[in-house]
């Protein structure tokens, strides 16, 4: 079912988180991963007990939780993975393979419980082994997102890094896909290009109310990211912010998989 829905993405796959993630998408009929940008335990509760069903993946930032405790992350990453989501820790890692290494461990033990993570590759290849070893020693399988674009305003990731980046990640096994820039389906289609139909590419600065936000961050339609060669759409205040969260969740999970169904039909 997953193959015939994805297509090339999916006989290109060189990973198996990737194709975990794409049967996740088909199953849920959603490319939406949730921001669950909350500072409290019970707030990401709710919010997995509200919009579960119609999300393919949670976004986290684990050091954000005011009240965390080893014991009730454990609890919501067990709810979080009985709702059918992959838990997508956005670390932005950015330090040499042996930290980072050291890294996904510690307090928050970020191996034990991720499927993702992000990365700067501004220190070099090595970064990428050093979390892949840190999954390994656990008997995970999980998968890098490489920044090779960002939505906010000003930042520094430019054409030249986006290419470096993408080239050295293409040929790395441990490298899931690479984070897009989903203010700009042209920025969008033209990393897709770069980037073939191996890998991933995950977009935040989605928001059916496109436009600059706050802070420095962008927005973009989510069909129009889909069918430029987003695989996933990243939301936050779309959905967060809107009266009704779940439905506003699906009406974002219809939007994108119809796209998908566009683009590969």
């Amino acid at each position: 079912m997953a193959e015939d829905i994805w297509g090339q993405r999916w006989r290109s796959a060189d990973s198996e988180i990737a194709r975990k993630y794409m049967e996740t998408a088909v199953k849920k009929k959603s490319l939406v991963c949730l921001a669950a940008d909350r500072n409290t335990m019970q707030g990401l509760v709710n919010l997995v007990n509200e919009v579960g069903p119609y999300i393919a993946a949670l976004k986290t930032h684990v050091d954000l939780v005011d009240d965390w405790t080893e014991g009730a992350w454990s609890d919501f990453c067990d709810l979080a993975n009985d709702a059918g989501l992959m838990i997508f820790e956005d670390r932005k890692f950015a330090d040499i393979g042996k930290i980072t290494e050291k890294q996904m461990g510690g307090i928050y033990d970020i191996k034990s419980w991720s499927d993702l993570v992000t990365a700067h590759l501004i220190s070099g290849p090595d970064i990428v082994d050093g979390i892949q070893s840190a999954w390994s020693k656990e008997s995970r399988a999980g998968g890098v997102l490489l920044l090779a674009q960002m939505s906010s305003r000003g930042n520094l990731l430019n054409e030249d890094y986006t290419n470096e980046v993408v080239s050295l990640g293409k040929g790395h096994d441990g490298v899931f896909g690479f984070i897009g820039n989903g203010s700009s389906a042209h920025e969008i289609e033209s990393l897709r290009n770069l980037v073939g139909e191996a890998k991933m590419i995950w977009t935040p600065g989605i928001n059916l109310k496109e436009g600059d936000g706050s802070m420095g961050q962008r927005y973009g339609n989510p069909r129009d990211a889909v069918l430029a060669g987003s695989d996933c759409i990243i939301v936050g205040s779309g959905i967060h912010n809107a009266d009704n969260p779940a439905e506003e969740a699906k009406k974002y999970a219809e939007m994108s998989y119809s796209a998908l169904l566009e683009r590969e039909g």
